[in-house]
């Protein structure tokens, strides 16, 4: 019997020279096809899963990502928890571009996502009350700080619905909200993972400022990024592998709780 996978992590295809003895493996889903092969090895004593979101050519815009295959993939592999990494931008002054957030909450803005696997005949409602495992938010800020990053400790991210991005009176108003970051993929892929009980923690890698904060700040643009993220792509690994290392030999002692437990009208 194939061993099971201890961590899934949804990231690019840059993390895969991270791995030892990584192999490809394609993964059926009830719900169709992933957006890529899944590359498995290991870090620091664990068997790794990694399967880039937008696929390993980036061909997957964020509202065309199979959410449900994704995360269903990883729940097949056998990882109860998931680290999610993400390029995002900032809704706050006091996080800059180049800084960590580990977010501990999201609002939904998206339209049109499938975002349950729970569609009957039983009815299941699965709390989003505390989205992100606590245990592994504490592992990913101290992972942070022992690598010399900037991290800020908790945030809440908007997920939009891209893949334009937000018009200046859109972002003026989750900035006058008090939310610090926004992203196009966080939703879903988050409460899917908690459907099927698995721990997540977000880790967003600020890239730029949104356009609606007070202050003439640029726009936001693709390429300008990609530019940041790149730069910051060694720092996040360093990140990953610290907090791989971090992690008991027994991931059955991170306990991100049951989200099925009174989930059901029983």
């Amino acid at each position: 019997m194939e061993k099971a996978v201890d961590v899934g992590i949804f990231g690019g295809s840059g993390f895969y020279k991270l791995l030892d003895n990584a192999e490809e493996k394609v993964v059926e889903t009830p719900y169709g096809a992933p957006s890529d092969k899944v590359v498995i090895g290991e870090i620091a004593g664990k068997r790794v899963a990694f399967l880039p979101r937008h696929g390993a050519e980036h061909q997957f815009p964020p509202h065309k990502i199979n959410f449900r295959a994704n995360v269903w993939a990883m729940k097949s592999l056998g990882a109860r928890h998931i680290i999610s990494p993400c390029a995002a931008g900032s809704l706050q002054k006091h996080v800059a571009p180049g800084e960590f957030v580990v977010c501990d909450q999201y609002v939904d803005r998206t339209t049109g996502r499938i975002d349950t696997f729970y569609d009957g005949p039983i009815a299941t409602h699965v709390s989003a009350a505390d989205p992100y495992c606590p245990e592994l938010r504490k592992l990913a800020i101290k992972a942070a700080k022992e690598c010399g990053i900037k991290v800020h400790e908790k945030g809440t991210v908007v997920t939009i619905q891209g893949p334009r991005f937000s018009t200046k009176a859109e972002s003026k108003w989750f900035s006058s909200m008090g939310w610090e970051v926004i992203n196009m993929t966080q939703y879903p892929e988050v409460h899917l993972c908690r459907e099927l009980n698995m721990g997540v923690v977000n880790i967003s890698l600020i890239t730029d400022y949104d356009s609606g904060l007070i202050g003439d700040v640029s726009p936001v643009s693709h390429s300008e990024v990609v530019k940041v993220f790149t730069e910051n792509l060694t720092k996040l690994q360093k990140m990953l592998v610290k907090m791989l290392e971090l992690m008991p030999a027994d991931m059955s002692k991170i306990d991100c709780g049951d989200a099925l437990a009174g989930a059901r009208f029983t």
